[in-house]
Formats: C-alpha cells, structure tokens, sequence
C-alpha cells in the first residue's frame, strides 16, 4: 500500500524510513482562532514548526505522522508549507477530535454520514487540496465513551473498512478508553492490526497496555516528555519492560508536540512545571540512550521505529 504524504508524491509504505507516529505542527481552539484572528500569529508558528521538524530530522527522522484533525486544527496548507521548507515526509490524517459532543451540524445526522466526511479526505483530498488523508484519529477521554464519541469511532470503523486506511486513537491510559476503542472498533470488523491506541504510555500498569497488544493492536507510548501525566524515567521503565517481555513488534514510540498549541497548557507556567523535557528530540537524547544502556540492540530500535510504521500503513 501506498502512503499518501503532504505536498509530495506518495510512497511505498517499506519506504517510510525512521517515524515519529504522533507529533503535531501546531495545534488550536479552531472556534477561537476563526472569531479572534488577532490571538495568533501564523508566521511565528510557522518558523516553530520548521525549526521543531528540521531537528528531528538531524536525528535521522524521516516521515512525522501528524494527527491533527477535526478539534484540533487541521490546516493541510500549514503542513504543506512547512514539508516545502523541510522536505520532511508528512503523513495527515482525517477524523473528529472531541471528548463529549459532536458539533451542532452533526445533530441529526448519521455515523454514515460521518463516515462519508472521512472517507472524502482519504479519496478526494483535504480541505480543496489533492491532499490525501493516510489514516484516521479519534479520541476519547476523562469522559470516557459518550454517545457521540461512539459514534465518531464507528464511523472510523466503516472508513477503515472502505479505504483499507489504519486508525490512531487519543485514549485517557487511566480509564479503560483504549480498550473500549479497540473493542467497538473490532466489533465493527476493523482488523486489530490497524489500529494503534494512543498515549498508554500515561501508565506504567503493564497489564493494561499488554491487554490491549495481546489482542493484536499497537501500542502508542507516545507522549514522551508530558510529565504531568507519567514521568520520562517512568515512561522508559515501561518501555523496556514491553521490550523484555515480547512486545517490541506493537510498540510505536513519539512525544504528541506540538511546535504551537494555544491550549491552557500553553500558559507560561506549564512547560517548567509540568513538562520540564517536552521536546521533539527527547527520545533521541535519553530514551533510545537508555534503552541501549540496558541491552536494547539497534535491530530492535528499528522495529519499533521503523518496521512497525510500516506493518501499521501497509
């Protein structure tokens, strides 16, 4: 299978080199920024993006799959400015990112009508553009599986099911979402293996996470640096731990930056006190450091950054 990326030709999944499965170009509040422009300044974010990607790509990063979708921001014009002043590989992705409701225009319509929305990106293009979505995102939280996140993630499914495009999800590690993602997106024919559920690394229950990779899926321990939610050396124990026991054939490893994101968590206060190491560089300079210290060979870092990308978009 091909992998459709943002302002270039596609490629052949074997080709999608060295990945960073979830990190955001920016993210917004898309609400406030269409009623109060002035809040933002698109050329500073540009310049973070750029800078943020072409260090990661000193690193030997190849392809950064970008998960902002519907809630979060999407703008594939951004992204392809910023792969034109990059050359970085880009995967985009098409879905609805909420946590309890469904937008207003969504009252009164179907999950196949959500579905149709998707399935638009992955075969027509975003957003007017000949760029194709290459998978799909949905989330759920602290809310956990409200009727509307449902349907959102049922929709996922029959786009998935028409397309053949995998599906990356937001899940909150602390509450059984993932496994509840995993469970209706099967039950509605999904293949396990195309699917990657996000952000279990926010635990060190390794019961948890196996639970859901024993039943065939990926494993998103991508939120490296995010301390509020579990510490760096927390997050490596787990992760060689998975490693020891079998698990490095459904690990996908990121950091979910974002080089602008205009959150609450954006506020001064918050990456000193809550995120002191969030960068797009951190697995390089301590968790693939760490795992080497501890016995983990290059071959098996290439599994987790580079074969398992590309079983997931094959």
């Amino acid at each position: 299978m091909r992998i459709p990326l943002v302002g270039k030709d596609s490629i052949e999944s074997k080709d999608i080199g060295f990945t960073l499965i979830h990190e955001h170009l920016r993210a917004f509040s898309e609400a406030v920024r269409q009623q109060w422009p002035h809040l933002y300044n698109e050329d500073e974010e540009f310049r973070n993006a750029v800078n943020e990607v072409k260090r990661a790509m000193q690193f030997g990063v190849k392809t950064i799959v970008d998960p902002t979708v519907m809630g979060c921001g999407r703008d594939i014009r951004f992204m392809e400015k910023v792969v034109k002043a990059t050359g970085i590989n880009l995967v985009a992705g098409t879905g609805i990112f909420i946590f309890i409701d469904l937008p207003f225009y969504f009252l009164n319509r179907s999950i196949d009508e959500i579905a149709d929305l998707f399935i638009h990106d992955i075969k027509e293009g975003i957003q007017g553009t000949l760029n194709k979505a290459g998978f799909v995102k949905i989330a759920a939280d602290e809310p956990g599986i409200t009727k509307d996140v449902e349907k959102v993630i049922r929709a996922a499914a029959i786009a998935n099911k028409e397309t053949k495009v995998p599906i990356i999800t937001h899940s909150n590690a602390h509450n059984n979402t993932g496994l509840e993602q995993q469970r209706i997106l099967t039950e509605e024919g999904v293949d396990p293996g195309k699917i990657l559920i996000g952000h279990l690394g926010d635990t060190d229950n390794i019961d948890y996470i196996k639970k859901i990779a024993d039943k065939g899926s990926f494993i998103g321990l991508d939120r490296y640096g995010l301390d509020l939610f579990l510490p760096v050396d927390k997050r490596n124990e787990t992760t060689l731990r998975l490693i020891k026991d079998g698990y490095s054939d459904k690990i996908m490893i990121s950091h979910d930056y974002c080089c602008t994101i205009d959150w609450g968590t954006a506020k001064p206060e918050y990456k000193p006190k809550l995120a002191p190491r969030l960068s797009i560089t951190l697995i390089f300079e301590d968790t693939i450091p760490f795992l080497k210290r501890n016995g983990v060979n290059e071959e098996v870092i290439a599994t987790i950054f580079k074969e398992n990308p590309k079983k997931f978009f094959s």
